[in-house]
């Protein structure tokens, strides 16, 4: 214990909190290490002003103790971390405040699948590749792919999606149902306790108003998510273009023929070349699309020869696809390759949350309508060269969103400064075509004053409504979506 004279009343609480915390998840269940505390307060983000480790990390092993540890802090007035797999990039698990991180590694149970429903529910630990290998026998899968191996119920805090979003959906599109507990530790589920209906019309719509939450308003202990038949047959196809205008215009024209695509990822011409340098390819140098397809064998035919007749209606060249999954892989390598094709632009870069000082790549990213596409990736490029820095692009092209990945040193604070500058400036530009300023990823800590500006007045005002409504104390994941303050 630390001397009564020196400790915060923050550390007091912690105090009074730790014999609790020990009964409810035996000794075992409670950390006060050092290393392990660091762990849990960052993620691959880079934000790292203004955090903190949390002062004790729990790791529940089911809803119960869950509910029970959220009880207890609640009574003492401690902050209260999620922590999942830590791949977030907006510094959602940051402890700004200090507080009790509950880690739920040890919640991983799959526990009910229904294959003749396609829906399974899922513990906060499971990820999607487990979830997907579990699945593997059932031909059944779950699409939705950010990237990482994230947990699902980490993906619903966020309302993560990925390449697969255009065909499938994000999160948001994708949970049937969620048990959260509350701050007080109340445990709520959002449709109603083991209920997965494929639609409903009952009452307010609680399971949206969780995911994307980012740990604000509860925590999210089991998913109910979709699942969906894995296809038949799957085909790749490549296709480069001279302008980015013209990638877009057949993107546009192939959603609207309602070929129904899989995955259409857009690369500019920096990222190609930076892809051909790191895997030794060949592609032109020049904005091209990757595309899949899902389906039969007869529907995938029709598909790829409608997709074919559009991009070379818009002067698209060097058109190649491929049926097996070797070639496949071939085919779509510079996709799979581009976040380290771009970290290989410059010398000593690493991208990890334990990374050593050296050169960082992290992406920045956003959402605008489709028609805007070739407008702000334009203006984007021209602002790179202008601010003279590394930023390839990569992108959703299908629902309009894109990344640049922007590979910085940062220990050189001019050029720190300048990604600033730059990251607002893509942002504001994004929101001045009617789009947003996080597609996917949420909100974190990064985005806060965005999502104000995003938003408008009256739009923040009604979620701290919600949030004062559901944490009057502010102990859930404070200072994250919404700025502090602003109570």
């Amino acid at each position: 214990m630390t001397p009564a004279s020196t400790v915060s009343p923050q550390a007091a609480a912690v105090d009074r909190a730790l014999s609790a915390f020990r009964f409810i998840c035996g000794d075992e269940g409670v950390s006060l290490g050092e290393a392990v505390r660091e762990q849990h307060g960052r993620d691959e983000s880079v934000h790292r002003s203004g955090c903190r480790p949390p002062d004790v990390v729990v790791f529940p092993r089911c809803v119960e103790e869950v509910s029970a540890l959220a009880k207890t802090c609640y009574k003492h007035n401690l902050p209260i971390i999620p922590f999942g797999t830590g791949t977030g990039l907006e510094g959602g698990v940051g402890a700004l405040r200090g507080g009790v991180c509950f880690s739920l590694r040890n919640m991983d149970q799959i526990l009910d699948l229904h294959p003749e429903d396609f829906d399974v529910t899922v513990e906060p630990a499971v990820t999607r590749k487990t979830l997907n290998s579990y699945l593997r026998d059932t031909g059944l899968w779950f699409p939705v792919d950010p990237g990482a191996d994230a947990s699902l119920c980490g993906m619903a805090a966020t309302s993560a999606s990925g390449t697969n979003a255009v065909r499938y959906g994000t999160m948001r599109e994708n949970v049937i149902n969620l048990e959260v507990v509350l701050a007080d530790g109340t445990i709520v589920h959002t449709a109603g306790k083991g209920r997965r209906p494929r639609k409903t019309s009952a009452g307010y719509n609680l399971t949206n108003l969780f995911v994307g939450s980012e740990g604000t308003l509860g925590i999210i202990t089991k998913t109910t998510l979709r699942l969906y038949g894995i296809p038949e047959a799957t085909v790749s196809a490549v296709c480069s273009f001279s302008s980015v205008q013209a990638a877009v215009d057949s993107t546009v024209q192939i959603l609207q023929a309602g070929v129904p695509i899989a995955r259409i990822e857009f690369l500019d011409d920096v990222m190609m070349d930076a892809c051909n340098r790191f895997s030794s390819l060949s592609y032109p140098v020049v904005p091209t699309l990757f595309l899949e397809f899902h389906g039969s064998e007869r529907s995938l035919e029709e598909q790829v020869n409608i997709t074919e007749e559009i991009t070379q209606s818009n002067e698209g060249s060097d058109f190649q696809w491929a049926r097996d999954a070797e070639t496949r892989s071939r085919l779509w390598r510079a996709r799979h390759d581009a976040w380290y094709a771009a970290q290989a632009l410059r010398p000593g870069c690493k991208v990890s949350k334990a990374s050593p000082p050296g050169v960082i790549c992290f992406p920045v990213y956003v959402c605008v309508p489709l028609s805007r596409l070739p407008q702000i990736i334009v203006e984007t490029k021209e602002d790179l060269m202008e601010s003279r820095l590394t930023g390839p692009i990569a992108g959703h092209v299908g629902d309009g969103n894109f990344h640049c990945l922007m590979v910085v040193d940062p220990s050189d604070p001019d050029e720190l400064h300048r990604v600033h500058l730059f990251t607002e400036r893509l942002a504001r530009r994004a929101l001045a075509m009617d789009g947003t300023c996080t597609g996917e990823h949420g909100v974190g800590l990064g985005k806060r004053r965005l999502l104000c500006e995003e938003l408008g007045p009256s739009g923040i005002q009604a979620m701290q409504k919600l949030k004062n409504a559901l944490d009057p104390k502010n102990l859930m994941n404070p200072g994250k979506v919404l700025l502090q303050g602003e109570r």
